[in-house]
């Protein structure tokens, strides 16, 4: 038997700010979203909202004191807004034991490129809202551990196994 291997182009692989815009537009209208809402007090909720072969959209809840951890996102672009209350992200970069932070309010967004590293967080005493965009849609997440000498990478999160 012959078979034809047609070869799939490569995912678009989407801007930051381009992923920005798209996850600000998904949380201006919360009509299409905010009856999915849930609440976990065991971790952090999450569902996607929508997924194309360039990107996909991710709505995340946050109850008081949780967070992701230090992470990254593959080899893919992000993006989120935060819809409904105020998250603390806290950035790192490979090979430096310094953390910056920066709290993110209700309207506020922050996009960045594939080897951004980053945890987010809810250390308010207010539930939190967020959307979160991604390109190309993720296959990973890498997980590090802070050390004295910067973040050192943990463990892998295979989309569909881990998430």
């Amino acid at each position: 038997m012959i078979c034809d291997l047609v070869a799939r182009p490569a995912a678009a692989r989407l801007r930051p700010a381009r992923l920005g815009q798209l996850a600000v537009s998904v949380a201006a209208v919360p009509d299409r979203w905010h009856s999915l809402v849930r609440f976990e007090a065991a971790r952090r909720w999450y569902r996607r909202l929508e997924l194309s072969d360039d990107y996909e959209i991710w709505l995340l809840s946050w109850l008081p004191g949780q967070e992701t951890g230090f992470h990254d996102h593959g080899d893919a672009n992000g993006a989120f807004t935060v819809a409904r209350g105020q998250l603390l992200e806290r950035t790192a970069a490979a090979g430096r034991p310094q953390v910056a932070s920066r709290v993110l309010q209700a309207g506020s967004f922050r996009s960045f490129g594939r080897r951004h590293l980053h945890s987010v967080g809810n250390v308010s005493a207010e539930p939190a809202l967020s959307i979160h965009a991604y390109s190309p849609p993720l296959t990973a997440m890498r997980r590090y551990e802070m050390t004295g000498r910067g973040p050192v990478r943990a463990a892998t999160d295979a989309a569909g196994q881990n998430w």
